[in-house]
């Protein structure tokens, strides 16, 4: 931030008491998450007042599954300064895409994109214990243990009415930032729901013949499975009807494996080792709009995408740097106004669209057992495999989507 720019921000808050005494914070951040953290830190030197609430407590990370992350969030997370602490992390450089029982497929390398890596591999809770340890590290102001009830937007600002140590507060903040899943507005903006259905059975797995640096997508009539380095092996995320879901829970590890061995094929060798089994049913949401009166919609309160092709926290990283960077340019007064709204909207237009449309096509495309698309399917891929500016175009839009 510019001199200027830092010390227009320093007369406001310094005038605050007398000029917007109603308004506790500039910025309001529901949800410490990964999104959420990221958007706070990214506002840290601005010389705003962000005001963080997270339902967990301190410390708590349950979370069993393993993130992909894309090239471009790892350049993201540098800027944050977080992706140094990081560890640990399986780097993926060639992604290989196939289908079952048909012929066709598509290699994508990094070497070919001129970038390190493509993507990587981590667990959720590295990432969002290195998110928390920055944030204890900088001067944000977050609460843990705070339980947000209700959120009231208006032409003025947003009200949080949350509950922490037994008792209730009331938050007035110029921009509130929902970033906890989204349900708390749902009962009033119901979003757009696709069901697949279909569930994510996810584990990890180890393997004979495992390749360090590539990543397996596959694409079967009943739903993708992807593979994913990992540690010593795979983290597998295996997408089959609901039903079918509950039923491999139930699996023996030695039936469970020779069944992964049956559908995926010999490109790793034998499977050997079957790590806790966790299940995930798979949905499209869509908010009808990712602003209200002084309130935006981040990650997965915005959007929540099937798993293929991992976009998911990609986007949701995108959008909380993206709407900083909107934050910092204006003014402080402009904080949440719908000037300031309209060009977030504008600039996320075409990314998120672009990645639901492509994560939406893929999940339903790819899951229709018919001779004639199969054919086509084939085909498709073979020609993103033999014509570089179509390789580089998928790959790019992977890792730093439509807007990269």
């Amino acid at each position: 931030m510019s001199w200027e720019k830092k010390h227009e921000h320093d007369i406001y808050r310094k005038n605050m008491s007398t000029l917007d005494i109603q308004y506790a914070c500039d910025i309001a951040i529901i949800g410490g998450g990964p999104v959420g953290a990221a958007l706070a830190l990214a506002l840290r030197d601005s010389g705003l007042h962000t005001q963080l609430l997270e339902a967990r407590a301190a410390k708590h990370v349950a979370d069993p599954r393993a993130l992909a992350l894309s090239y471009g969030s790892r350049l993201l997370l540098q800027r944050l300064g977080v992706w140094e602490k990081l560890t640990p992390v399986s780097p993926i450089k060639f992604i290989h895409v196939s289908q079952k029982n048909s012929f066709g497929r598509a290699m994508l390398c990094a070497d070919e994109l001129n970038v390190p890596e493509l993507g990587y591999v981590l667990p959720y809770p590295a990432l969002q214990t290195a998110l928390q340890n920055a944030m204890q590290s900088s001067p944000l102001d977050f609460i843990n243990d705070a339980q947000v009830s209700e959120l009231h937007s208006t032409a003025e600002g947003a009200t949080i009415i949350y509950q922490h140590a037994a008792q209730q507060h009331t938050l007035h903040a110029r921009l509130a930032v929902v970033a906890d899943g989204g349900k708390l507005l749902e009962a009033a903006y119901p979003p757009e729901i696709r069901d697949y259905g279909q569930s994510a059975v996810i584990s990890h797995v180890t393997c004979t013949q495992p390749k360090p640096d590539t990543a397996f997508e596959r694409f079967t009539a009943q739903g993708p499975v992807a593979l994913l380095p990992y540690h010593d092996g795979y983290e597998l995320v295996w997408t089959v009807e609901h039903a079918a879901a509950q039923e491999m829970l139930q699996w023996s590890d030695a039936v469970f494996l020779a069944q992964l061995h049956q559908h995926f094929g010999d490109r790793v060798g034998e499977f050997l080792t079957l790590g806790k089994r966790a299940c995930f049913p798979l949905r499209l949401k869509c908010a009808s709009d990712i602003t209200l009166p002084h309130t935006v919609l981040l990650g997965n309160a915005a959007q929540t995408l099937h798993p293929v092709a991992g976009q998911g926290f990609n986007m949701g990283l995108r959008d909380a740097c993206e709407l900083a960077q909107e934050i910092i340019k204006g003014t402080a007064q402009g904080i949440g106004d719908e000037t300031m709204l309209a060009a977030y909207r504008q600039r996320r237009w075409l990314d998120r669209n672009a990645g639901i449309r492509f994560t939406d096509g893929l999940a339903r495309l790819f899951t229709k057992n018919l001779p004639l698309l199969d054919s086509a399917r084939g085909a498709a891929l073979s020609l993103v495999d033999c014509l570089p500016g179509a390789k580089k175009f998928v790959a790019k839009r992977m890792m730093f989507g439509a807007n990269g």
